[in-house]
């Protein structure tokens, strides 16, 4: 789905490390020995430079002076929580543990501490390591390898929070109450040893009862992991009561060979484990957010501004067509509880997954900037980004921040000097996002493509993805996705409705986002990563079963005096007898007008005749012979051998001024 960047806010397992909103990162995939060169190092006319794939000479020689553990004199002064029960959850191929948590309750407080890993102690600011790392932005996340923002001796090493050794810190713990309140919090340099290093599915396995091997293997923490999932819940009951969104998104995860070959590709499914986490590294980055921002020092926060006006008027004006209303004022501006709401009321319906479209759509980018202007998505009033220095600069400038607040070393000459240069990291931070982004999205549909190419031929079931005015998208259950063109679309002629994002038909069936389908693969294009699917149709299943015709009350209204002009007024019954005669007279003379244009239809086609006749008396119905052997044109198996199919690129006038686009399908 082709949505908005501050989707890569939201926690996304096996994917990027995050999607919708600014939750934590989770994709770690397998660092491949060979790399795959067919994607992503920033597109050619996107106006940024290329991601760096080699580190400089200047950079990997500092990286090689760094120590590979921690010593004695680095822990002096620190916070030491080596003795407390903390630990790690990442995803299966995760190699760089860049936080950590742990969880206390005691007299209805929990105390929740998420420890990060203290890049900013190794990485120093203007070193090579640290101008690297500006210039990166970002980690990219390939589905067969990555390119980090730092060498691996610091992102898979010291920095990574690796199970039974020492590693610096830097630690946000808080104390929750049951309602969800955070009632105090402390921010401090820190020293811990994790204890466990744990996976999604083994908590998940522990938290259903399923895994006894990870129950036996983590018994000191299995009580921590049932209090976890119950402060996730009530922190997301109340980001929930302050109006968050939650958009349902599909996201993939794709599995390759040593050779950087796609085996397999499946949906990736979250679960309670990758909430818990979520919910956790979004209230260390309000909590510091909140914090730095009271005081008034300068800071980089990760902002998302309210929904576009013009894009959401029109929203509101496709919703109020299946009855459901858009709270605004006068300048189209909305709350996020009024957004929420507003989700709602399509759940489950037929309606969900375009809807959802179009309101991601509505949404403006998330971005990095020195003013907290609020997070519209996460309903939050401040917001940052503190929990992945390892693979994100921002969160590596604003440890800094941190850690020269906490030792007293933040003069005045320093907070001039972060007011100077804090805008530009803010912008080359957004810009190196949305080219990781745009880099890891043409990969997935490369791999994706090549996966299908193995399967030509083959037929499946599918959902329309994406509708425009030149065809469908069609995906599979597996996430691979396809384009189904307009011209191999059954039927006449179709109209492209574009604040629906549907396309009807010349009879009124409509197709739209959300209806399930069957297709057969049919030709990939490996190079671009573009798959072209087909529709299967049977004679026991239309193209259209399940599909909603495009009448209103309205229309149906304007049908039924259609109706009366044509004769089909004789089907209703009790009608006054008085008019029985002047219907029939109406049947006779529709009988007439179809007659002579059947024979227009039958004279030799050389000039083509214009029918100055309106598109309503084209449209007369009459019944048909009894004995279908009576045809006004016969036809040879040779004139039909001759005909051919013909689309053409047609434009038509609403009644409302709005020029709408349609591709007519004749045979000449």
């Amino acid at each position: 789905m082709r949505n908005r960047n501050f989707k890569r806010d939201k926690h996304v397992i096996k994917k990027r490390r995050h999607t919708s909103y600014d939750k934590k990162a989770v994709r770690k995939t397998d660092l491949s020995s060979k790399k795959d060169r067919s994607a992503g190092r920033g597109r050619k006319d996107s106006g940024m430079d290329p991601i760096p794939e080699v580190f400089e000479d200047e950079t990997v020689a500092e990286s090689m002076k760094l120590p590979d553990r921690v010593s004695d004199e680095e822990i002096k002064g620190r916070l030491d929580l080596r003795d407390q029960l903390v630990f790690t959850i990442d995803g299966d191929h995760t190699r760089d543990f860049d936080d950590a948590v742990s969880l206390s309750f005691e007299n209805g407080i929990y105390t929740l501490g998420v420890h990060i890993a203290d890049v900013s102690h190794y990485v120093k600011e203007n070193s090579a390591l640290d101008r690297e790392a500006l210039k990166r932005g970002t980690s990219v996340y390939f589905p067969d390898r990555v390119i980090p923002m730092l060498p691996e001796s610091l992102s898979n090493g010291i920095c990574s929070l690796n199970e039974g050794v020492d590693r610096l810190t830097l630690s946000c713990i808080m104390k929750i109450d049951m309602n969800g309140k955070i009632t105090d919090h402390r921010i401090a340099d820190s020293v811990i040893r994790s204890s466990h290093r744990m996976t999604y599915g083994q908590v998940q396995g522990i938290l259903d009862d399923t895994d006894e091997d990870a129950r036996e293997k983590f018994k000191d923490a299995v009580p921590v992991i049932f209090q976890m999932r119950d402060l996730s819940k009530i922190l997301k009951e109340k980001r929930a009561r302050r109006g968050a969104l939650e958009f349902e998104t599909v996201e993939s995860e794709i599995t390759v060979d040593s050779e950087g070959r796609v085996t397999d590709v499946r949906r990736a499914e979250r679960n309670e484990a990758t909430e818990l986490i979520e919910e956790f590294m979004v209230a260390a980055n309000t909590t510091v957010a909140t914090r730095f921002c009271d005081l008034g020092i300068p800071f980089l926060y990760r902002v998302h501004g309210r929904p576009d006006g013009e894009k959401l008027a029109s929203l509101s004006r496709v919703a109020k067509t299946y009855g459901v209303f858009m709270k605004t004022d006068k300048k189209h501006k909305i709350s996020p509880l009024e957004m929420q709401r507003f989700l709602r009321a399509f759940k489950g319906t037929d309606e969900e997954s375009f809807i959802s479209v179009l309101a991601l759509r509505s949404m403006q980018h998330a971005e990095y900037s020195t003013e907290s202007t609020g997070h519209f998505g996460l309903a939050e009033e401040k917001y940052s980004h503190f929990t992945s220095p390892i693979r994100r600069y921002p969160d590596l400038q604003i440890h800094r921040i941190i850690k020269e607040y906490l030792s007293d070393k933040l003069s005045d000459r320093r907070i001039s000097h972060y007011k100077k240069i804090l805008p530009k990291v803010a912008e080359k931070s957004s810009m190196f996002e949305r080219r990781a982004e745009e880099a890891e999205r043409d990969s997935v549909k490369l791999k994706k493509c090549e996966y299908a190419a193995g399967h030509i031929g083959e037929v499946s079931d599918a959902v329309i993805s994406g509708v425009t005015y030149f065809g469908i998208y069609a995906m599979l259950p597996n996430t691979v996705e396809g384009m189904i063109h307009i011209s191999k679309l059954p039927g006449g002629y179709y109209q492209f409705n574009e604040e629906k994002l549907e396309l009807t038909d010349s009879t009124g069936n409509t197709l739209r986002m959300g209806q399930k389908i069957k297709v057969r693969i049919e030709h990939c294009d490996t190079r671009v990563g573009n798959t072209d699917m087909a529709v299967m149709e049977n004679p026991n299943m239309s193209l259209f079963e399940g599909a909603e015709k495009n009448t209103t009350d309205k229309s149906k209204d304007k049908t039924k005096k259609k109706k009366g002009k044509t004769g089909e007024l004789k089907n209703q019954t009790e009608k006054p007898k008085d008019k029985t005669e002047k219907l029939s007279d109406q049947t006779e003379e529709s009988k007439d007008k179809t007659e002579k244009l059947k024979e227009r239809a039958a004279k030799p086609r050389g000039k083509t005749e214009k029918i100055k006749s309106k598109p309503e008396k084209l449209k007369i119905q009459t019944e048909k012979p009894k004995d279908n052997t009576e045809k006004s044109v016969e036809e040879t198996e040779a004139d039909k051998e001759k005909k051919t199919v013909k689309y053409v690129l047609d434009t038509v006038r609403s009644d409302a001024g709005k020029i709408r686009l349609m591709i007519k399908r004749t045979t000449v």
